[in-house]
């Protein structure tokens, strides 16, 4: 498939986004569409939306390419994400629909204090920064390599390009766009991963008895690990990061949760959480299968694969091994989680920086409106030079990288907000920014300590260390004296009328 048609694709999907934002945008371009849609998203919308976004390009590449060093074990933390889903929609869901929040940091302002609720706004605009960077750096740099890099067309520019685009289609409704945005976006990344499965299955001549035949006799078919606790893919260490890590990158993240609280009320916001948890296990378990299959495929015909698991898809699907159609989807799929991971996680920065840092609720609307696209544009920029930063320094898989900066920066956060609930007690909130700074540092000194001494290195639960570390730290300085007025005990027990359950 020639360079021209793929950029003609690109160009007819950014057209459908953006007149679907347009469309929106005539009639609703303030503050309130933008941060939270008005509040009045369908949740099966809003449900069948996230999956895209969820997923992400790192997914689409990721997991299939993960199957030849892995296996299947990457089903033990889908697992795990099915039971941090239940926390987010019975546990975090209610907290935020009580105190009618914006930002969900809000909530560590009113519970521990303000300099907890800087620092806790602090760590999510480093972490996902950082995080949707990547993630919009793996499908664009995908297209590049196979589309843009044969007219000479640098990255920079192409990256440019293609914020350019999601900021036009973003920058008026914010969350009462991309929600609608968003539903296309996962009808064609869903789409993708049928018609990219079939053919790769066709190109072996299986039918759907020969792929599951194929798929059950492959030595990469292996899911569970119970006996090794060295591995990282332990079942145990893989199940409980897994719940950590969709709490701390769903459930205390405001990108992810701004689409869930645009929801009309609390029983609606909960019965989207549940319905897109389900389709997790089986997606994933077929970008699993896809892999297993392109292993298959590359052992018959002899064919030497890329030593970065990443990069298997992409080259066999674009040598053209799968026919046309598998190209088109593909280059559909790719372009799906290039706007789908990228506008919600400018929507929710923008919305972070503007309510958290700002304080635009102060200002008049004109005026808050002007800074809030202001910020926007901004923080596109920053997206550009991250991504240029990225490229120049990635040697490992994408999808590692990611959850390891994560276990980093959402430690701390999934700290405060675990100590918030967890306990009554008030802490000193001056100690809160040094000890969510200091925490991350004893992870690394601990996590290098143990791999050279005892050849142990932590996976995952990273994360769950380091918000542990964050929680003994708050209670150390722990006051007797309870602030009352903002205990979790009065916090749930306050009654907002206008958000009452259906």
């Amino acid at each position: 498939m020639s360079g021209k048609w793929i950029l003609l694709l690109i160009l007819l999907y950014f057209g459908i986004l953006f007149a679907i934002s347009w469309f929106i945008g005539k009639k609703h371009s303030e503050n309130a569409a933008f941060f939270l849609g008005n509040r009045k998203s369908p949740w099966y919308i809003v449900a069948f939306g996230m999956i895209g976004s969820s997923l992400s390009g790192v997914t689409f590449v990721s997991v299939p390419g993960m199957v030849g060093k892995f296996d299947m074990t990457y089903i033990q933390m889908v697992l795990g994400f099915l039971l941090g889903y239940v926390v987010i929609a019975f546990v975090l869901l209610p907290i935020y629909y009580r105190l009618n929040l914006t930002s969900i940091y809000t909530y560590l302002d009113k519970r521990i204090g303000k300099n907890a609720y800087k620092t806790g706004a602090g760590f999510f605009l480093l972490s996902r920064t950082v995080g949707a960077a990547a993630r919009l750096y793996v499908a664009v740099l995908i297209l590049q390599t196979y589309v843009f890099d044969a007219w000479n067309i640098p990255f920079a520019l192409t990256a440019a390009g293609f914020l350019l685009m999601i900021w036009l289609y973003t920058h008026k409704s914010g969350v009462r766009a991309i929600v609608w945005t968003d539903l296309l976006q996962s009808f064609f990344l869903i789409t993708a991963l049928i018609i990219i499965l079939w053919q790769v299955a066709k190109g072996l001549h299986l039918d759907f008895s020969g792929i599951v035949a194929a798929i059950k006799e492959s030595p990469h078919s292996r899911i569970f690990i119970f006996d090794d606790y060295h591995t990282r893919q332990n079942f145990f260490k893989q199940f409980v990061s897994g719940m950590f890590v969709t709490i701390a990158m769903t459930g205390i993240d405001q990108e992810m949760m701004q689409k869930n609280l645009s929801c009309k009320n609390l029983r609606e916001a909960q019965k989207n959480v549940c319905t897109y948890s389900l389709f997790f296990l089986p997606v994933n378990f077929l970008f699993l299968c896809t892999g297993i299959l392109l292993l298959n495929y590359a052992s018959i015909h002899g064919i030497a694969l890329p030593s970065l698991g990443d990069d298997i898809l992409p080259m066999l699907i674009t040598r053209n091994h799968f026919g046309v159609a598998a190209v088109i989807f593909f280059i559909m799929g790719i372009i799906a989680v290039t706007f789908a991971s990228a506008d919600s996680a400018l929507t929710g920065l923008t919305t972070s920086i503007c309510v958290d840092i700002l304080n635009i609720s102060r200002q008049e609307e004109k005026k808050a409106k002007k800074i809030r696209l202001s910020v926007h544009l901004i923080i596109s920029l920053v997206f550009i030079g991250i991504m240029l930063l990225f490229k120049a320094i990635n040697d490992t898989s994408i999808i590692d990288a990611i959850y390891t900066i994560a276990s980093y920066t959402y430690g701390p956060l999934l700290g405060l907000f675990a100590f918030g609930i967890l306990f009554k007690s008030q802490t000193n909130d001056k100690a809160t920014p040094y000890i969510c700074v200091v925490s991350p540092v004893l992870c690394y000194v601990l996590n290098e300590s143990l791999r050279s001494t005892v050849n142990y290195q932590f996976g995952y639960e990273l994360l769950i260390i380091n918000s542990l570390l964050v929680m003994i730290g708050l209670a150390a300085f722990s006051k007797r004296k309870k602030r009352s007025n903002y205990t979790e005990h009065n916090i749930t027990q306050t009654k907002f009328t206008n958000h009452k359950n259906n």
